[in-house]
């Protein structure tokens, strides 16, 4: 193996980490929402009160895809475009498909 092979790999920083912080904070009060939920169910609470609180959860996991969207597009795919043609479509082919799974959930 030649010294060129042997280089080790570029290290990529994921672009959330900058907000690391708000991401756990807004995932830790999805979990409190979710406990919600299940404590709603267990005292038998009126079925739209619980339907209203699944949707403040879904728009809550709706925020954090986005955020996390947008610091992908921003840093890794950006990050791989200048690296080479490739590797800047090959990022933008595994967004779309993310986006495709955020769209149809």
């Amino acid at each position: 193996m030649d010294d060129q092979t042997a280089a080790p790999e570029h290290e990529h920083q994921h672009g959330y980490l900058s907000h690391k912080d708000d991401y756990l904070k807004r995932l830790r009060r999805i979990e409190g929402q979710a406990r919600g939920l299940q404590r709603m169910v267990e005292e038998e609470q009126y079925c739209i009160d619980i339907l209203t609180q699944v949707a403040a959860m879904t728009k809550a996991l709706q925020a954090v895809s986005l955020g996390l969207l947008e610091e992908h597009m921003n840093h890794c795919v950006v990050d791989a475009a200048r690296a080479g043609e490739e590797q800047g479509k090959d990022k933008v082919d595994e967004a779309m498909a993310a986006i495709a799974r955020l769209v149809r959930s």
